[in-house]
């Protein structure tokens, strides 16, 4: 059964999750002397993108208040319940410093995120974050510099806690190898929708990553945990004056503990005037942007970059389109954009990652 037919009573869903929350929750209390969570669903408004799979609410109850719902079936629900957990230890960890309210809280029961799972999808539930100001489609100079400085400082508190995390159970290598093996099946062309042709050409890169990432001693880079996504609808900012902070971020549908390299793609395009939002493209042109340059030279000054990242940012360009848009773009992402994004990676983005210029990068980190 496709995503989509599965999460069409992504209603239900929600209430069901949250009758089952509320006997947990309520269970695991009993005796601590907390009040009981007593609230009762009022009302559903979809919050969903429309881009993924995934439906997202906004579930409002009889006292006025209100939860963020997300409903999947994208991916593996075990992934996604690890997934969570590491993120309320982030969340947990981040609490007491710059980054107090950043991130929205997962619903836990017993102090551990809640989620609930049919075998056929899953829900959790997220505190509703105080969203500041969205930032412009294209962003003024100043705003380049400011957010460039606010994720370099939100890097470095990342790597400051990872090592308090838990090792996880995914990662980009063992990602690249399935995908290797997807893509030499004798059935890949008809698993991925593709001509031959084009599935030899993602073998071939997929291959590729694999042996850099095995000659660049890639299992021994520093983790942290990372978003990935960092799309304008899914962070807000705060001003002062002519100061500009990062003020919440939701949607963690990409969160992973890897290098924070693999961030730099969807910033590159925030930064871009042609990438985010302008144009549905996953193109690697805005990481040689003059703009993306700017932003690296104000990351750089706050969490230094070295040659060695700088040369790493076309692999990070298509550990994304590989996994992402490959491996799981039928899951994530709407079939006809799917579709579109497969092609357009199989007969141009992959090939114009390898012709990308970083000399000009390379001169900031230098200097």
């Amino acid at each position: 059964m496709s995503s989509s037919a599965i999460l069409a009573d992504a209603e239900a869903v929600v209430r069901r999750a949250w009758a089952d929350y509320l006997v947990a929750v309520n269970s695991a209390d009993a005796g601590s002397g907390l009040d009981a969570e007593r609230r009762s669903v009022r009302v559903l408004v979809e919050m969903s993108a429309h881009v993924s799979t995934n439906r997202v609410f906004r579930v409002g109850f009889d006292d006025g208040s209100a939860v963020v719902a997300k409903v999947s079936s994208y991916g593996s629900y075990f992934l996604f319940a690890e997934d969570h957990d590491r993120l309320a230890r982030c969340s947990s960890l981040l609490r007491h410093g710059r980054w107090a309210g950043f991130l929205a809280d997962v619903l836990v029961v017993g102090k551990r995120p809640y989620t609930w799972y049919d075998g056929r999808c899953w829900c959790a539930f997220y505190t509703e974050v105080e969203r500041g100001e969205s930032l412009p489609r294209v962003l003024s100079a100043a705003d380049i510099e400011s957010l460039a400085k606010e994720i370099a400082r939100f890097h470095h508190s990342c790597e400051e806690i990872a090592s308090a995390l838990p090792p996880v159970s995914n990662s980009v290598k063992g990602d690249a190898i399935h995908l290797l093996d997807q893509l030499t099946s004798p059935f890949a062309s008809r698993n991925f929708d593709l001509p031959p042709e084009d599935i030899g050409v993602l073998a071939r890169y997929t291959h590729d990553l694999l042996l850099h990432l095995e000659s660049m001693h890639y299992d021994e880079w520093q983790k942290i945990p990372i978003l990935v996504d960092w799309n304008l609808g899914n962070f807000s900012v705060s001003r002062s004056n002519d100061d500009m902070r990062l003020f919440s971020r939701w949607d963690y549908d990409w969160f992973r503990i890897e290098s924070r390299l693999l961030d730099f793609y969807f910033l590159s395009r925030v930064s871009s005037s042609t990438g985010d939002r302008t144009s549905f493209t996953y193109s690697p042109h805005t990481l040689t942007e003059p703009r993306f340059l700017d932003f690296v030279r104000a990351y750089h000054a706050v969490n230094p970059l070295t040659s060695r990242d700088v040369e790493f940012l076309p692999y990070a360009y298509r550990i994304f389109i590989l996994n992402y848009v490959i491996r799981e773009g039928a899951r994530f992402f709407r079939d006809d954009l799917c579709a579109q994004f497969r092609r357009d990676a199989a007969h141009g983005w992959l090939d114009a990652s390898t012709r990308l210029d970083l000399k000009p990068l390379l001169a900031i980190v230098d200097a």
